[in-house]
């Protein structure tokens, strides 16, 4: 039978269920990535499961979200990590070395494995060919001990894409293309697969483009086929040996099936605060701006850096402007100074930035309140900046370096400029120096690992009662995002190891009184929200500090994948109205009566019984597997694991 890419990576690694959308399966787990948010959590997992070595073909550690060190934190935490990568056989990343990201597509990504990781944006790395999936931690940690990881089958969604980029138009423009037709949750239940004669003008970091930005429409994945676009990136990397062709086959069909004409794309632009929120870059124009910033994973490519220095080559950036350069890898740095384009930058004002996540994430470069910052990120909600009112737009290089010449919102096609093409080097400088090889197994077990005083502890959650009685603590609107939920930036981030502080910033982006409610109240809440409930980022500090402050039960008309595993994962009911419109009817304060917990979670398909206290009933439904209910019934999935693989007692 003819197959997709997709369908061909995921039958490769099946273990459990069958391919029907829809259904779960199980897939076996080539590689892992983490970075330093997300990672110091699943270290603690995997001592908490006594993990002697880490079982994968291959596990990474990446230092590259909480690189401002203004105090203890964040260093001690490095430490934590590099013991912990020496303790459990992991590659370590260095603090500088580039976005995980990036560099895991040049030193250890391989057409047609697996990678799993502990950040939402993992998919990027289909741009060579892999199946790559953002998860929690904890499903990454269990990843890391051998066990395969669970989704829902999803549709695949093949994507044609025809015709060549005009002048000033580039890959950026395709993924918000793709987001100007669908929405924020337009690829949900998804696999985007794209195929055409199109793919032949991008690159393979045109590609992770992209795919990184598949997440933004609430995709699975997103893969390309591994062809010799694929072989040069990896030949230029001095790793053409990792290189295999994966293409589709003739005769296969898609779930759903989209053109794009290349051809026809101009730059387009996400207006705050939404990756959803596109039009084009015209139909803005003149708008002041007061920072542009180039990179992140989701632009960090050669090119995307080398086109911005060829705009500003004899040039200024624009006295109002702050013109800010993230490179993504060392390599990436390296290659670009070997090759004048940094002197350039450096010349016209740029201001350079060490290579990592910074004000993507929040940590550094946060601009200006209520001015408006032209950014190659993947992500403009509310606040992420750093900036509580912030006007983050998503871009193009090109339209940045537009905006940061003129002052104002630009389309790159009315500058005047002669268009210039390019292209990703084939002798890129190669710098391995900063990826730390884990240690022989012999030598491992004898490290100890090193913990900061800002290392707590991870809190143990008990199994739910079979009866609730469960005030609404909160009500969201749609497409709340994690960001939202928990914030990351500079105060926060450095609390990742330390689930009794983080928590007192738990949704204070939307409601500053929460935290002080929760600690109020015994025997545990409920929230309340929307579509597309907890959209963005993999992080489970947004599940596990909620759970700690009391969080049972969430309600919502449908839930963004990662979050909704996530919530499982940390003994959280994740319900779902059965009549929308009930939604409109439960109010924050009001009193939810839960009863039937127990068999609704020992049966699964039985639903528990929920009335309010003016005696409404409320219908819902869940789309959790058996192997999920279990999982919730014993307070979640660490008590679990105890259990089952373990041989120990239940928390």
């Amino acid at each position: 039978m003819a197959s997709t890419v997709a369908e061909k990576l995921i039958s490769s690694h099946l273990v459990d269920g069958t391919m029907k959308p829809g259904e779960e399966i199980g897939l076996k787990v080539d590689q892992t990535l983490t970075q330093d948010a997300t990672g110091t959590l699943v270290m603690l997992e995997l001592e908490a499961m006594g993990l002697d070595r880490v079982k994968t073909e291959l596990s990474a550690q990446y230092v590259d979200h909480n690189l401002l060190q203004v105090d203890y934190k964040n260093a001690d935490d490095h430490r934590f990590l590099q013991s912990a990568a020496r303790r459990f056989g992991l590659w370590y990343s260095r603090a500088g070395n580039g976005v995980s990201h990036a560099v895991h597509q040049e030193r250890f990504g391989v057409p047609g494995k697996t990678l799993l990781g502990s950040d939402s944006h993992t998919p990027a790395a289909g741009g060579i060919g892999m199946l790559a999936l953002g998860a929690g931690g904890l499903d990454v940690a269990l990843a890391m001990a051998g066990q395969p990881v669970y989704i829902t089958m999803p549709q695949i969604w093949g994507i044609h894409l025809s015709g060549e980029f005009p002048d000033w138009v580039s890959a950026k423009d395709v993924i918000l293309e793709l987001l100007r037709r669908h929405g924020v949750s337009g690829g949900g239940g998804k696999i985007l697969e794209f195929h055409g004669p199109g793919l032949a003008g991008l690159s393979a970091m045109d590609r992770h483009v992209i795919a990184n930005m598949g997440t933004e429409l609430g995709a699975t994945s997103t893969v390309f086929p591994s062809d010799d676009e694929t072989r040069r990136f990896l030949r230029s990397n001095g790793r053409e040996d990792d290189w295999r062709e994966i293409r589709a086959d003739d005769g296969r069909s898609y779930d759903i099936e989209e053109e794009i004409d290349l051809s026809s794309l101009e730059p387009l632009i996400a207006m705050p605060t939404s990756p959803g929120n596109v039009t084009t870059v015209r139909s803005v124009a003149g708008k002041s701006i007061h920072q542009a910033y180039v990179g992140s994973s989701a632009n960090p490519g050669y090119r995307d850096l080398a086109i911005v220095a060829h705009m500003m080559k004899g040039k200024t950036v624009h006295p109002e402007v702050s013109l800010d350069i993230n490179p993504a890898s060392r390599q990436v740095l390296e290659t670009l100074t070997r090759d004048g384009h940094l002197l350039t930058l450096l010349q016209a004002g740029a201001r350079l930035h060490q290579t990592g996540c910074n004000g993507c994430i929040g940590m550094g470069q946060a601009p200006a309140t209520e001015t408006i910052s032209l950014r190659t990120v993947p992500r403009n909600f509310p606040g992420r900046s750093g900036t509580r009112r912030d006007q983050v737009c998503l871009v193009s290089p090109e339209t940045a370096a537009a905006g940061a010449l003129t002052g104002v919102i630009t389309d790159p096609r009315d500058l005047g400029l002669e268009y210039f093409e390019v292209r990703e080097p084939d002798d890129i400088v190669i710098n391995q120096e900063m990826l730390v090889e884990p240690l022989p197994p012999q030598e491992s077990r004898k490290v100890r690992l090193e913990k900061g005083p800002n290392i707590e502890t991870l809190p143990n959650f008990e199994p739910p009662d079979d009866e609730l009685y469960l005030p609404v603590l909160l009500k969201a609107a749609d497409d709340i995002s994690t960001d939202e939920i928990l914030r990351a930036g500079n105060e926060v981030l450095p609390l990742r190891s330390n689930i009794p502080e983080i928590s007192k910033f738990c949704f204070d982006q939307v409601d500053e009184t929460y935290y002080d409610r929760a600690m109020r109240v015994s025997g545990g809440h409920a929230v309340v929200g929307g579509k597309n409930y907890g959209q963005g980022s993999s992080r489970e500090h947004a599940v596990i500090a909620p759970r700690y402050l009391g969080l049972r039960v969430v309600i919502a008309k449908d839930f963004a994948r990662i979050h909704w595993q996530n919530l499982a994962n940390f003994g959280i009911l994740p319900l779902i109205f059965k009549n929308p419109e009930d939604y409109d009817r439960i109010e924050r304060d009001d009193t939810l009566k839960i009863t039937g917990i127990h068999r609704a979670l020992k049966e699964c398909g039985v639903m528990p019984d929920i009335i309010t206290d003016s005696g409404m009933e409320v219908e819902v439904v869940h789309h959790l597997s058996p192997r999920q209910c279990q999982m919730i019934r014993e307070g979640g999935l660490i008590n679990w694991t105890r259990s089952h693989l373990l041989g120990g007692e239940t928390g």
